[in-house]
């Protein structure tokens, strides 16, 4: 059967693939996340971009979405598929080690904030019911942008995961509340809420045990057949089964999805699903963040902008600041608790479904729900932005609560200049012989990761002229740099053997030139890295061919004596640095 040239299927599909295959690697060479990329197509291509223009220019049809809504469901399934992943990540052992951060943290956030926002829109002249209406609906947080972002490990992503679990167990409870708070509900909303509860326990319960009998002998036939796609198929034939089973008793299908998944993260068989599912996720979370970017109106949104800023605004402080006050007094770390506020504030996915709801219960206007729709979609747009904000402001906060208990102003350290991968090295050995040591980095990033994993850090630019003024009272036993920079090396090797006469200067070298320039330049000790490279490998051969560890050890030794005579020769000093003085003194007493 021949196919007409305006078939919507096609031509959704030609724009779909399209961003995924041409417009998204292009954003990222210019280094936009994919998932404002998404947003950004489908407010481009959408009802209120481009297809305005396709009565005037028809070709505009073939690069466009022409039913919004015909790919509404494929966005749907990409939520389950999301959720279902996560449950491969997951284990039930995991998820009770968890059920106080669940239930207690991501309860708390949830009726916190609900309230919160509830109190402001009465402030603001909201009738009540209405209020708590869209309480209940702002407060969710997205599921689908916040864990691709965060993820589900660490000290982020485990946080912001337990309270969007809670929110998503949660969302059929608020819906049936707002049902209970309609003007014209009857007392039949409790019963049904009730009966829901009650089969949807009995499902999970039912699933769980299904699953936990059939699930390995289901896969242990595909894995049998050596077919990939006899995987995929009995992979979306759980999940599908699960969330339909779920749907079926009033619970959300991203419930069953979730289950499927812990169901087979208990199988030998979760580590093959989850790279044949990992595709087919991402696909059809990009066509769920397209249905996003496509619902923002550009006209609707600069004929109001005042309120709708005020509104934006609004929501991502009282979020932020709830979600952030509650994991203080869980006592998170300032920075955690900043950053995972600002990656919860925006609204959700579902809290379009929850506005739905509302409306149909006649707890909120359609006007007004229009408006809060709105909201929500600049919300989800802006939502990698706040990452980005939250992950620096975190970075901040923990350097600044750190940098004052990182000097010991009694004790002689060993400062480390440069504090990468050879600098960390270097500490490591330093805390494996007792001996203490502070390290200096430029960059934020870097310290804020070298802390996460206990090192002493701090951030501090050693190119600044006044850097040294710093430690004028602070004794030090030697000073090592391993800055990957000649230029900056060599300059602070004269000023550091200029203050400190007497203090040993060890320092990275690039090759034997650089090596010598930082001898003649006042180091004690300038490692070239390839010689060193070298020798452990000359070390590792001589050994593994059997020759005896103790005469290869001092060959090793006499080698390296030797280059570095020849280094100092080329450097132009007669004979080698004497041997600074091991034992400190306070770095303010010694001449400039």
């Amino acid at each position: 059967m021949a196919l007409s040239l305006t078939n919507a299927t096609l031509s959704d599909a030609l724009v779909i693939l399209g961003a995924a295959g041409i417009v998204i690697p292009a954003f990222a060479r210019l280094k936009i996340s994919p998932v404002i990329g998404f947003i950004l197509v489908g407010i481009a291509v959408g009802p209120h971009g481009l297809g305005t223009l396709v009565d005037q220019f028809p070709w505009l049809y073939h690069v466009t979405i022409s039913d919004p809504h015909a790919i509404e469901p494929f966005a749907e399934f990409g939520i389950i598929l999301l959720l279902f992943t996560i449950g491969l990540e997951l284990s039930f052992r995991r998820l009770w080690a968890m059920r106080r951060q669940v239930f207690g943290i991501g309860a708390s956030e949830l009726l916190l904030g609900a309230f919160a926002i509830a109190a402001a829109l009465i402030a603001f002249g909201e009738e009540p019911l209405s209020a708590f209406g869209l309480g209940f609906a702002l407060t969710l947080s997205s599921t689908a942008l916040v864990l691709p972002i965060a993820g589900t490990t660490g000290r982020v992503g485990q946080n912001a995961f337990a309270m969007l679990l809670f929110e998503d167990l949660a969302l059929v409870p608020i819906i049936f509340i707002l049902g209970a708070l309609a003007p014209s509900t009857s007392g039949d909303a409790v019963g049904d809420f009730v009966t829901t509860m009650t089969e949807g326990v009995a499902m999970v319960a039912l699933l769980a045990v299904a699953g936990w009998f059939l699930l390995p002998r289901l896969f242990a036939q595909a894995a049998r057949a050596k077919k990939p796609e006899l995987f995929l198929a009995a992979s979306l034939l759980v999940v599908i089964a699960a969330a339909l089973a779920t749907t079926s008793v009033g619970l959300s299908p991203i419930v069953g999805a979730l289950l499927a998944g812990l169901l087979i993260s208990e199988t030998d068989y979760h580590g093959e699903v989850e790279s044949i599912i990992e595709p087919f996720k991402g696909l059809a979370l990009g066509i769920f963040l397209l249905t996003v970017g496509m619902s923002v109106n550009i006209a609707a949104i600069i004929a109001d902008w005042p309120s709708l800023l005020l509104a934006v605004v609004g929501i991502i402080l009282i979020k932020a600041v709830v979600t952030g006050l509650l994991l203080r007094l869980a006592r998170v770390r300032r920075g955690t608790a900043a950053e995972v506020g600002l990656l919860m504030a925006s609204p959700s996915e579902t809290t379009l479904i929850v506005l739905g709801a509302a409306v149909q219960a006649g707890v909120v206007a359609t006007e007004t729900a229009a408006f809060w729709q709105i909201v929500t979609a600049i919300g989800l747009t802006i939502t990698p932005l706040l990452a980005s904000l939250g992950h620096r402001v975190a970075r901040r906060i923990d350097l600044a609560a750190h940098d004052e208990v990182l000097v010991r102003p009694d004790t002689p350290i060993v400062l480390i200049i440069g504090f990468g991968r050879v600098g960390q090295i270097i500490a490591a050995m330093l805390d494996r012989h007792d001996r203490p040591y502070l390290g200096i980095e430029a960059d934020v990033d870097a310290v804020a990761r070298a802390r996460s994993r206990g090192y002493d850090v701090r951030f501090a630019d050693a190119s600044r002229t006044q850097f040294l003024d710093q430690f004028a009272n602070q004794p030090l036993s030697a000073i090592v740099l391993t800055m990957d920079d000649p230029v900056q090396q060599l300059q602070l090797t004269r000023r550091l053997r200029e203050r400190y006469p007497e203090l040993p200067i060890v320092t990275r070298a690039r090759d034997a030139t650089n090596a010598s320039a930082l001898y003649a330049a006042g180091a004690n000790d300038a490692v070239p890295e390839a010689l060193e490279g070298s020798l452990q490998m000359a070390e590792a051969v001589l050994t593994d061919i059997g020759v005896a560890v103790g005469p290869v050890i001092a060959s090793i030794h006499e080698h390296r004596a030797e280059v570095r005579r020849a280094i100092m020769e080329r450097g132009e000093l007669e004979t080698e640095p004497s041997p600074r003085k091991a034992v400190p003194g306070r770095a303010g007493d010694t001449p400039r």
